[in-house]
């Protein structure tokens, strides 16, 4: 089965391709006031070569090593400077980037990919199969410390060198999610030779093959990357296929909401990130900015039990929490109509998603005191409830600064479940690798993730690798595991539907989570920003952009 630059073969997509997303970023990319096509704009004006472009980010990444990353603002950097071997395009399909053309073997385990030829990463060296080789391996390592990006490789075994231009990535198991995610940033090409050198700090010294390069990251303030003039090898996901019409992009870091937006008002900066509810109806009316949607897809903005810790290992006890939390309210209160509210582990438009969940809880504060009644829990003079000599505490954790107002969501929480005497105690830390991810210190944390397919359920619902990071919810269920692992090579669509509609109401009606709200994606730009527009995941693309005078 080949699938070639000119002419792809439908029989090798039905069977291997991943079923990505529908209502994602070219579903609602809009410009409120201006155009209905945001990719459409610029190419309906010539485009201006020349300037930078000045971009407020809401917070600043973690690091500049897609690799190593966890962040979805990072990417949004990591983007411009890195690319990957395939693209997907928002009709679904997957296309030729730096790989010209790939077959699969019959049983699926194995993909081979013919390179283009004429690629040089930033510092000169050339892209070739060595340097794939040394990307997926490099992923794999545990001394890289891999986020993201080992869950999206997975099941990826081993490499092997054909020959300079072509290479076969070896998987443990067949994948249905595996293609669409070699398309995903976190997944995009290091120069080997660069992270040879820097080792640990790739990350403040990024090297790629992307549209711009690195010039220099000054921490919490802004991030700088200029245009590659060598640059000729885009996907189809943008018009402009050769270098960019900026001279480079200027990343300002702006977690303040008022401060970001009122920047791109006062015209200090051309765009602005993650513009707040209370500015999206007024942004709309102002003749003289734009306003560009995408949705986001994959996984909402979730609240995880750690089911590690007493007692949130008892149903009873998840599920009280589940029926005192008010999450309809939180979502009109703080997001003014402009969230949707999630009621899912995956987020509307994704592949498998199931409505039918929607409204299936609602609050019930009568239900949520007789079932930790049941479990022995007594209110006591406080209001607090007591056990064996215990208060019924929940330690709740959050990062910041107050990225979509989350903190916010916590002090209401803390607020809704004093009603059942649960006591709310609310950690803020800058350091959220450690106390959740190392320490697992926390009884309720958030999360979110942008993901091409429901396969991104599978590290979070798994049980958890022994030897791995251990997942958020701490979940071990037999089941719940053979739904995943059967729908990770399912290759009947219906059959890999119903097994994760499976998942998400097991997970529901279970309380393993609270979904809260779906995130969508926004940009205030000024007039003159033409030809900004959206990858399938609903991150910004700027090749086609350019400056109107």
């Amino acid at each position: 089965m080949k699938i070639r630059k000119r002419k792809e073969s439908m029989l090798a997509v039905a069977l291997v391709m991943v079923l990505l997303l529908t209502a994602c970023a070219g579903g609602k990319q809009a410009a409120e006031g201006q155009n209905s096509d945001v990719q459409g704009s610029g190419a309906k004006e010539a485009a201006a070569k020349g300037g930078v472009l000045t971009f407020a980010l809401a917070t600043s990444p973690d690091t500049l090593d897609p690799h190593r990353s966890g962040l979805a603002v990072a990417v949004r950097v990591i983007r411009t400077m890195y690319d990957s071997l395939v693209v997907q395009l928002p009709d679904h399909s997957i296309k030729p980037w730096l790989a010209t053309e790939w077959s699969v073997s019959e049983d699926g385990l194995s993909y081979t990919f013919k390179l283009r030829k004429d690629v040089k990463f930033h510092d000169g060296t050339s892209f070739n199969a060595e340097a794939v080789k040394f990307n997926f391996d490099r992923i794999l390592d545990p001394a890289t410390k891999a986020a993201n990006a080992a869950a999206l490789l997975q099941p990826y075994k081993s490499s092997e060198v054909i020959d300079e231009y072509t290479v076969k990535l070896n998987l443990s198991t067949p994948s249905r999610a595996f293609l669409g995610n070699l398309s995903q940033a976190l997944l995009g090409i290091v120069s080997p030779t660069a992270a040879k050198k820097y080792g640990d700090q790739l990350g403040q010294h990024p090297v790629g093959t992307g549209p711009f390069h690195f010039v220099k990251w000054e921490e919490n303030a802004e991030i700088k990357v200029e245009r590659n003039p060598e640059y000729h090898w885009a996907p189809e996901l943008v018009s402009n296929q050769g270098a960019s019409y900026l001279d480079g992009i200027d990343f300002k870091i702006v977690p303040e909401e008022a401060t970001r937006i009122g920047s791109v008002q006062s015209k200090q900066v051309l765009a602005a990130e993650t513009v707040p509810p209370q500015n999206i109806i007024t942004l709309k009316n102002n003749k003289n900015f734009q306003l560009l949607e995408a949705n986001t897809v994959g996984l909402p903005y979730t609240l995880f039990f750690n089911q590690d810790r007493a007692p949130w290992n008892e149903l009873k006890a998840r599920q009280a929490v589940q029926l005192a939390i008010d999450v309809d309210s939180i979502v009109k209160t703080l997001y003014l109509g402009t969230y949707e509210r999630a009621w899912s582990p995956l987020t509307p438009g994704t592949f498998a998603y199931d409505s039918s969940l929607e409204n299936s809880v609602k609050p019930d504060y009568t239900k949520a005191n007789q079932l930790l009644d049941e479990l022995g829990w007594v209110k006591g003079a406080d209001g607090v409830r007591v056990k064996d000599g215990q208060k019924l505490t929940l330690h709740y954790v959050d990062g910041t600064p107050n990225r979509e107002k989350r903190n916010d969501i916590a002090v209401i929480i803390q607020q809704q479940l004093k009603q059942i005497g649960v006591a709310v105690e609310i950690e803020i830390t800058k350091d959220v690798r450690t106390v959740v991810y190392t320490n697992g210190n926390y009884d309720l944390y958030g999360n979110s993730q942008v993901n091409s397919d429901p396969h991104a359920l599978y590290p979070f619902y798994h049980t958890s690798d022994p030897k791995g990071r251990p997942s958020l919810p701490r979940l071990s269920n037999p089941e719940v595991d053979q739904w995943l692992e059967q729908a990770m090579v399912e290759k009947d669509d219906a059959k890999r539907e119903e097994l994760y509609k499976k998942v998400q109401h097991y997970i529901i009606e279970n309380a393993v989570i609270i979904p809260v709200y779906v995130f969508p994606y926004t940009v205030a730009a000024a007039k003159s920003v033409s030809g900004l527009s959206f990858d399938t995941l609903g991150y910004p693309l700027f090749n086609d952009v350019s400056i109107q005078p």
